[in-house]
């Protein structure tokens, strides 16, 4: 009997003393970043994430969320009065790309977080345009003075899965070198702040 209620007592110690705090995402000092790509070259920019959390236990990072501002898309292989530039902007936000009109924001979702080799290995939920997918990336984190950091390695999305069909050889088999890739690299930083 001693045993079964000592059993008991670690379990539920162990339950309270996971002590879960969320760090609000400082959206000022946090930056996402996108490039696509095509036979004829390539453009990249940033999206700027509107809120957002982590999740921390004893200085680890166990979860979060991120909210992406679908209509703060930017350009910066361009100068920023270039009129290709803001072509480039206002077809991206079109219903061509990710239509910010009708999805103004995507948000991704941490399911899961694993130690890996240079860091961690983070999966989420990825929402664009009401289609959502779980992705897997390598990330590093640390915790330092009130300020945790979240700092992606370059990975992959397939535009594809999210119904983003603009010149895309997954829909369309005409396109011969017309055609944009399906996959486009992302990368971000994240700070985020403890309440």
């Amino acid at each position: 009997m001693k045993k079964v209620i000592l059993i008991v007592a670690v379990l539920f110690g162990t339950v309270i003393n996971a002590q879960v705090t969320s760090s609000n995402i400082d959206v000022d000092k946090s930056n996402v970043n996108w490039k696509g790509f095509k036979p004829t070259g390539e453009h990249f920019g940033t999206i700027s994430i509107s809120e957002g959390n982590l999740e921390i236990n004893e200085g680890a990072l166990v979860g979060g969320s991120f909210v992406f501002d679908m209509n703060t898309i930017v350009d910066t292989d361009m100068p920023a009065d270039n009129k290709y530039n803001a072509q480039l902007v206002d077809h991206l936000k079109s219903a061509d790309f990710f239509d910010v009109t009708k999805y103004p924001t995507a948000t991704f979702v941490i399911t899961s977080v694993k130690k890996a080799e240079g860091g961690l290995s983070i999966s989420g939920d990825l929402t664009i345009k009401d289609v959502t997918k779980n992705i897997t990336f390598t990330a590093k984190f640390s915790d330092e003075g009130g300020v945790n950091t979240l700092t992606s390695e370059k990975f992959m999305v397939n535009r594809a899965d999210y119904n983003v069909t603009y010149k895309s050889k997954t829909f369309f088999n005409d396109l011969k070198d017309k055609f944009i890739n399906d996959e486009f690299e992302i990368s971000f930083e994240v700070k985020a702040t403890h309440k």
